[in-house]
């Protein structure tokens, strides 16, 4: 990568992706196009070899190497922190960047002064669409996932908008965790990431920030990332399931108070406990986090960050 102050910094935080991590990094070139760029690795850390596999390929690029796994939130921050770009890419270690994918990112927010935050269309690895945006999460929207009923009535995506809506560039109300391009000046400004979340919730949070700061989130499909999704946590599925509700509900607390966060904690309990209970009945349901005996007590309310 380029010396001098760079136009943009690529974070990558892994955890046991080291051959995804590679992967993605033998990508960046093509889509960095002529931007002069540094590139972070932050290693959660991994047993899989990734750190030394990265000092032996990639000696150009900085590591950051954690003992332990100090969550997804935590670690882009630290490089956050080290890093000097005038843009920041958030970037997930199970992406492929497409061609001159990030530099349209970076184009597409120079025209706008008002633009915080930024992200890509993303694809499955077969080509085929994968929800990239959403509006900001409400009790219905998350009625409407806890129970199926939103992939059901609006289809596979949800809450995600679909493939019709997502043809457009277009301000929405946050992007995906995946590939997030973020103004240094918006960051100094509405803050970093929220460390209270290990994981999960982080993403709508940060937009939220930043748009209560007075900063615009805003979609490009004319940039396409491949993404594959899930990687690290389906290492350890049971408990990212979780720390999914648990951050839900942690989000609720922070940025609509105590009783909606109270009424998600009670909706989902519900939802979850019929879901589990039916699963042992038949043994034939299944759907995301049926498979995990949730308790009251994993639906704890945490105090806001």
């Amino acid at each position: 990568m380029s010396k001098g102050l760079p136009d943009i910094s690529v974070i990558l935080v892994s955890w046991n992706t080291r051959d995804l991590l590679l992967n993605c990094l033998a990508s960046l070139p093509d889509a960095l196009g002529s931007l002069q760029a540094e590139v972070w690795i932050v290693d959660n850390g991994s047993t899989d070899g990734s750190v030394e596999a990265i000092r032996a390929k990639h000696p150009d690029v900085h590591v950051i190497a954690n003992d332990r796994n100090v969550g997804f939130a935590a670690a882009n921050n630290q490089a956050i922190v080290a890093s000097q770009g005038r843009y920041v890419l958030l970037l997930n270690s199970d992406t492929v960047t497409l061609q001159g994918s990030i530099e349209r990112l970076v184009r597409f927010a120079d025209t706008k002064p008002a633009l915080g935050m930024v992200g890509p269309m993303l694809q499955n690895p077969n080509g085929s669409f994968q929800g990239s945006y959403a509006q900001q999460p409400s009790l219905r929207s998350e009625l409407l996932s806890a129970t199926g009923l939103g992939i059901r009535l609006y289809g596979p995506w949800y809450p995600n908008a679909s493939p019709r809506q997502s043809q457009e560039k277009r301000q929405v109300g946050y992007i995906q965790g995946a590939c997030m391009l973020v103004r240094r000046e918006a960051i100094e400004q509405a803050g970093m990431f929220d460390e209270g979340y290990f994981m999960y919730s982080e993403e709508p949070d940060w937009c939220l920030r930043m748009q209560r700061s007075g900063w615009e989130v805003w979609y490009l499909p004319e940039a396409h990332i491949i993404h594959y999704g899930g990687q690290s946590t389906q290492q350890v599925r049971p408990e990212m399931v979780r720390t999914l509700y648990r951050s839900k509900i942690r989000f609720f607390r922070k940025h609509y108070g105590a009783l909606p966060a109270f009424l998600l904690r009670v909706m989902l309990y519900i939802i979850l406990r019929c879901k589990w209970m039916l699963l042992r009945l038949t043994k034939m349901y299944q759907s995301s986090g049926a498979q995990v005996a949730v308790r009251w007590r994993d639906l704890r309310d945490p105090e806001p960050g």
